[in-house]
């Protein structure tokens, strides 16, 4: 009769046991999260170096394919790897996901075992075990009543059960390494949820114009139920603050915003560092520009032009051309570099033929110009990032985890055998500290004990 084989293990008996004795060690290794957080820490600041979500002409421009940056950083590379928009990259999210996973591997193989090992107490029966101490001392005409009562004093928690005794202090030292990992957790976790449902638009809008959310440049895939579509924003007006000497000091947008209605539900006058964040959408005053340029031509209606940037590489101005003659023959240029209310005006030559103020007129081609108003345009950053609450308690949670790791988790174990107290104690930290402490509970301990005698 042939022997019998051994029947081969079920697949999840053979899946748990790679996991628990390969895939888990593998994870909670200190090298292999210094590795993924050296690699995270390196992505990172490629994406604050490398201009993100911008357009393939501006990449094309900056980072030439010949000459390459550094011989091998050009558009292509950038744009194939995903350099553009790092932080929503399947490599950047996954190396997020692997060091996540590192960490939680960490908490509960190696932290919660050494906090529960803290946790309990065990005694020490033979005066042998106190010379492994770093610091130990033996006392006569002392008891353990009197050396509990002083540990207590000094906030000690202390066990005794005959003739042993056990105290220690500073447990949550070993709790701040586990609220410390469990804050990096949240701060990914905050990271992954900006990435996938977060988005970044901007929008030039001009005064007095209504605007739903639309450019959007960068968005996570999972971005479309964080774009507001029962709500849109109006600029009711925008302004500029000029210095004396003609500088821009701050500039403002009175921003309303209305639901489906058209009924303002919020208001706010932004500037640089003030925005207004409604329903998780936060809009920051960012640029600014001239939108069109109010004229009236003798005793015509108020003309409007839009004007435009032009294309140069000193100051920023932005013109018009208008015309003078109903047929179109003759016409003029309008020149504007602020909102201080300053129009040059060009011929078809190119020649500087007058300059007019807001509320001014001039004569041109035989007919009466006067400047109205120039119309500026607010520029909005508009970002949307569910993740930064989870972000920022991840933070708050994580200041808490380092100041609590500093406090030292100090012990101290004691056997009385006969006449003699063996004393000894040990400390994760501030050794000095520690001894400095308990070589003053034993001196003291060395004093009543000398003075009872």
């Amino acid at each position: 009769m042939a022997p019998s084989e051994a029947p081969n293990p079920p697949v999840w008996a053979v899946v748990s046991n790679y996991f628990r004795q390969d895939l888990l060690p593998l994870l909670a290794d200190l090298r292999l999260a210094i590795v993924l957080l050296l690699a995270i820490a390196v992505f990172s600041i490629s994406g604050t170096v490398i201009e993100q979500g911008q357009t393939l002409e501006f990449y094309q421009t900056n980072y030439p394919a010949d000459p390459a940056l550094f011989g091998f950083l050009s558009w292509k590379v950038i744009l194939i790897s995903g350099l553009d928009h790092v932080y929503r990259t399947w490599w950047f999210l996954a190396l997020l996901i692997v060091f996540g996973a590192s960490l939680t591997a960490c908490t509960f193989t190696r932290q919660f075992p050494a906090l529960g090992a803290a946790q309990r107490w065990k005694y020490y029966s033979q005066p042998r075990q106190f010379q492994k101490l770093a610091l130990s001392a033996e006392l006569s005409e002392t008891d353990l009543a009197a050396l509990a009562e002083r540990l207590s004093q000094k906030r000690y928690r202390v066990f005794q059960e005959g003739t042993q005794l056990y105290g220690r202090k500073g447990i949550v030292g070993r709790i701040g390494p586990i609220i410390v990992h469990a804050s990096m957790l949240l701060i990914l976790a905050g990271a992954i949820l900006g990435a996938m449902t977060g988005f970044f638009a901007q929008e030039l809008v001009p005064s007095g114009e209504t605007f739903q959310i639309r450019n959007i440049f960068d968005a996570g895939p999972w971005a479309e139920a964080q774009i507001p579509k029962d709500w849109s924003v109006r600029v009711n007006r925008f302004w500029i603050d000029y210095t004396p000497e003609g500088n821009i000091d701050q500039f403002y947008s009175d921003l309303s915003v209305l639901n489906q209605g058209g009924n303002e539900v919020d208001r706010k006058t932004i500037h640089v560092n003030e925005p207004l964040r409604h329903k998780g959408v936060t809009l920051y005053q960012a640029d600014w520009g001239i939108a069109a340029v109010q004229v009236k031509l003798n005793n015509s209606p108020v003309l409007q032009l839009p004007m435009k940037l032009l294309e140069n590489n000193g100051p920023r101005f932005w013109g018009t051309w208008l015309p003078t003659r109903p047929d179109m023959s003759e016409g003029v240029t309008l020149l504007a570099s602020d909102l201080q209310g300053t129009v040059l005006i060009y011929d078809n030559a190119g020649q500087l033929v007058a300059t007019v103020r807001r509320g001014m007129a001039t004569e041109v081609n035989g007919v009466s110009l006067s400047l109205v108003d120039i119309v500026g345009s607010t520029g909005l950053q508009i970002k949307a990032d569910p993740g930064i609450p989870l972000v920022y308690a991840g933070f708050g949670l994580l200041m808490l985890g380092v100041m609590m790791s500093y406090v030292s988790h100090s012990q101290v174990w004691a056997l009385a055998d006969q006449s003699t107290v063996y004393v000894g104690g040990r400390t994760n930290r501030t050794q000095v500290a520690f001894e400095r402490e308990l070589l003053a509970v034993l001196e003291e301990l060395s004093a009543q004990g000398a003075t009872t005698a």
